[in-house]
């Protein structure tokens, strides 16, 4: 009896998480089976069961140290239903906006120049001693610079409307706990223009790169795929807001406008056993065929328009290269993510200046609720939080679908494609790996959200004959 080949990629490197892929080769070295497994197990839908509904805004940001914000801002939502107070004041609102788009511009900031832009600068392949960040600032030093002063801006952003810059306080149910004072305020836009010259300079990196490498980058790890993200009523990309739209790869559109309080009409989870994340899918289309992805790459293809002049017209030329279809190309996801950073940054730079920001009027309160439901766009895509509050104020069940379990089984199907692509025979050399990661890179997965991290894991890189004989191992701290 044959035996098939099996290595292991474990942990996937340079994601925020810890998970694993394992490759299935038979006799004639073809591949037969690729997954993604997240072997980390989230325990946090328990962990917050009896707690009282006000602390979960604080209690679910330790899901992350990267996305905190996104957590915080989704648990919120949640929890302004369960006050009644999800029509905010506008300075409430406004706060949160601009705690938001400070979270999404240092995070695609880290994604972009920190995880992603390795493999960019010096290939799939180079040495792994110079693929990696330190490597960037070597022979990049004003890149690397850029980049740190990016997410330092982000990260003053939240510290100044969440009170921290990690796990912070500043959206509570019903509003917020503090507005943006003027000499904040005056900081910021002392450096605005510098960070939207640098948000600019950031999408022309990424849309020349993939312009100019169209025809590698097209087919790696990509396919057809429906999509979905949250829209505003009038069609436009809205981070913060907005009702449930999706698309399929041809851009027909399979629910529009949908209410988010009703998820689960359209949502559905499959569970797997050899992953601890699920795997979402639209119930009208069916678990087989109804998987989607979520994310900028997501956003860019369903929203309408976006309503930033500069982001918009980048919008416009990154639908130009497909024609004006939905854009199916994976590491198309890098582009679209520096768009959304130049949006996030113009967001910024109108909310700085609106007078709102200093109001006082900050929390309000309407007719109590037992069921709280709060989306949100998240960097890495649709963020969901879903609570059950009872009559003595406390959690009685919670279900948070996170952005990288939507992105779950597009992530499987893009190492899948990776491998059956590039593997070939037993030779398993650094750069032959790290495709296989970028594919799954390209989502920026946060694999500690979608299950909650514990500890740390070496890589470990097996390969077995068809007699189960071993022919190749290697290792990395």
């Amino acid at each position: 009896m044959s035996v098939a080949k099996r290595i292991v990629i474990e942990p996937v490197t340079r994601v925020e998480g810890h998970g694993k892929v394992t490759i299935l080769l038979d006799e004639n070295q073809k591949v037969t089976q690729a997954r993604l497994h997240i072997v980390e197990f989230r325990g946090f839908e328990r962990f917050i069961q009896g707690r009282p509904f006000w602390e979960i805004p604080v209690l679910v940001q330790r899901l992350c140290g990267i996305c905190p914000v996104s957590h915080h801002l989704a648990a919120a939502k949640a929890m302004d239903r369960i006050v009644g107070g999800e029509t905010l004041t506008p300075t409430a609102e406004k706060i949160r906006r601009l705690m938001h788009y400070g979270q999404t511009y240092q995070s695609h900031a880290l994604h972009f120049f920190y995880l992603a832009s390795p493999d960019l600068l010096f290939g799939f392949d180079a040495d792994v001693v110079l693929r990696n960040v330190i490597g960037v600032a070597g022979k990049y030093p004003d890149l690397a610079v850029q980049a740190v002063m990016m997410r330092k801006f982000g990260q003053e952003i939240i510290k100044a409307t969440a009170g921290k810059k990690i796990h912070g306080t500043g959206a509570i149910p019903g509003g917020v706990n503090k507005n943006l004072s003027i000499a904040e305020r005056d900081g910021f836009l002392d450096d605005v223009d510098r960070q939207l010259a640098w948000a600019k300079a950031a999408v022309a990196i990424a849309k020349d790169y993939t312009l100019k490498n169209l025809a590698r980058l097209a087919p790696f790890g990509s396919f057809a795929s429906n999509h979905l993200s949250l829209v505003r009523s009038d069609g436009a990309l809205d981070l913060y807001h907005g009702n449930l739209r999706a698309i399929d790869a041809q851009g027909e559109v399979i629910f529009d406008q949908l209410d988010y309080q009703n998820y689960e009409d359209v949502i559905a989870e499959e569970v797997r056993d050899w992953s601890y994340m699920k795997f979402p899918f639209i119930r009208s289309i069916g678990p087989e065929k109804g998987w989607y992805r979520v994310g900028p790459l997501a956003r860019l293809n369903t929203a309408s328009f976006i309503d930033t002049p500069l982001a918009e017209a980048e919008r416009q030329e990154f639908r130009a290269a497909t024609a004006g279809k939905p854009n199916n190309i994976t590491m198309a996801y890098h582009w679209a993510r520096m768009i959304e950073l130049l949006h996030a940054m113009e967001k910024i730079q109108g909310l700085l200046v609106d007078p709102d920001l200093q109001g006082t009027d900050l929390v309000v309160k309407g007719q109590r609720r037992e069921t709280g439901i709060g989306l949100i766009e998240a960097p890495r895509g649709t963020l969901f939080h879903h609570y059950e509050v009872d009559k003595h104020d406390q959690v009685v069940a919670a279900n948070l679908i996170v952005s990288t379990t939507h992105n779950n089984e597009p992530m499987n199907r893009a190492v899948a494609k990776v491998a059956q692509d590039h593997l070939q025979g037993v030779d398993i050399t650094e750069g032959l790996l790290n495709h296989v990661e970028v594919a799954v890179r390209a989502y920026d997965p946060c694999l500690s959200c979608a299950t909650h991290a514990l500890g740390q894991m070496p890589l470990e890189v097996t390969v077995l004959d068809h007699e189960g004989q071993m022919v190749a191992h290697k290792s990395r701290a």
